[in-house]
């Protein structure tokens, strides 16, 4: 069956698998090195240096690094993948691949902050000029396009504030002035948004949520397109980024099962989604997923299906409030990252950081990431937590 032809579970499962390669083993082992041996002179000098296939030191990866590449590139509808140590060195490789002094590049004012804090000190210092722009503006973002512009950045949902963007208006207008459309699709996933199909020519994932999710590997994804992946690939190698291969095993093995953690994560967030809503305390919930979402109608034509990260917009409450809920809940935990097996409840405030638009959603914000566990045990967790932020004014 050809692989345009399978359905992402039938891809997730087998892609990247040739276990007749490998002595029938199911799963591609782990394999470490850093030297290659060459069968002789002529071999060894006469390598290809974009052949990022071929095994000439470990720093390029090993069969395991391959597989889990190839995997992640079919599941998305790429070109090809190139596999970085974290979410975020694969954004910092993939906006490096595309910039030089003297370059503007425009990206969503709701990015995700690291990816913030990497233009405004690192690229401004190269000479690289990073405008912010609304990230609702759609087709607009032509009106930004400068002659030396030459990077789109796009997030969609938004980093914390979950608003969702138009990303194939923005690539149609990218596209017609020759400039590529990025894309951090770690809340889509190469399950739930088939970037490519969107419009996007450079696919960025932190592997350490979704792809591998079980909260035990840092990992980060770049897929391309064709055109655009030697550009990448070489970016990769000119900073020196390489993985652990038993990283890539790990994350390898998380995918297999994307799908069905995926699925159950969304219908888990959706029902604790619509219990939040009906809270007296809570102002409205930030999930594009929900019909009431105003980012509802893009949600549904782009997208397959949606995280269970979502933010919580509660009514005006003292800090000292808020506090008390989150540390009353036993089931959600407190830290950073998503995309696990676990729940997760952090405050927020993408306000701070904003320079293209506004952020005043009328009380404080709660980010909330469910987990595997079940929908019940998570809304009586939430119920308790809301009593003691009723006890703490």
């Amino acid at each position: 069956m050809s692989e345009k032809k399978m359905k992402p579970d039938t891809v997730a499962a087998h892609a990247g698998r040739d276990p007749q390669r490998f002595s029938g083993l199911v799963n591609t082992p782990v394999f470490r090195g850093s030297t290659v041996l060459f069968p002789n002179v002529h071999a060894y000098e006469n390598r290809d240096p974009d052949d990022y296939k071929l095994m000439r030191y470990g720093i390029y990866g090993t069969p395991t690094t391959f597989a889990l590449e190839e995997a992640v590139a079919k599941l998305e509808g790429g070109h090809a993948a190139v596999a970085l140590p974290s979410g975020l060195a694969a954004i910092v490789a993939a906006l490096a691949a595309f910039v030089k002094a003297g370059d503007h590049i425009l990206v969503s004012d709701s990015v995700y902050q690291p990816t913030r804090n990497f233009c405004d000190k690192r690229l401004r210092a190269f000479g690289v000029d990073t405008e912010y722009y609304d990230p609702l503006i759609g087709a607009g973002i032509a009106g930004l396009i400068r002659a030396n512009t030459t990077v789109v950045f796009c997030e969609a949902p938004g980093s914390l504030s979950f608003e969702m963007q138009d990303i194939p208006a923005i690539a149609a207008a990218a596209h017609a002035r020759g400039i590529p459309v990025l894309a951090d699709n770690t809340w889509g996933t190469p399950y739930f948004f088939p970037s490519f199909e969107r419009g996007v020519d450079v696919s960025i994932h932190a592997g350490t949520k979704y792809i591998s999710g079980h909260s035990d590997v840092m990992m980060g994804l770049i897929v391309t397109n064709e055109q655009h992946w030697l550009k990448v690939r070489r970016a990769v190698a000119d900073y020196g980024y390489c993985v652990s291969p038993d990283d890539c095993y790990l994350a390898l093995r998380g995918l297999r099962t994307i799908g069905a953690r995926m699925r159950q994560q969304q219908q888990s967030a959706l029902e604790v989604a619509h219990w939040l809503q009906a809270r007296p305390e809570v102002g409205r919930v930030l999930y594009p997923a929900l019909d009431s979402d105003p980012g509802h109608a893009i949600w549904k034509r782009d997208f397959s299906g949606a995280a269970s990260l979502f933010g919580v917009v509660l009514k005006p409450a003292s800090e000292a409030a808020v506090a008390a809920l989150i540390d009353a809940l036993a089931l959600f935990g407190i830290g950073s990252s998503w995309g696990g097996f676990e729940s997760l409840a952090i405050r927020a405030d993408p306000g701070k950081i904003r320079t293209a638009t506004r952020w005043n959603p009328g009380g404080p914000l709660l980010r909330l990431h469910i987990g595997l566990e079940d929908p019940a045990d998570l809304i009586a967790d939430l119920e308790q937590g809301f009593g003691r932020m009723r006890q703490a004014g």
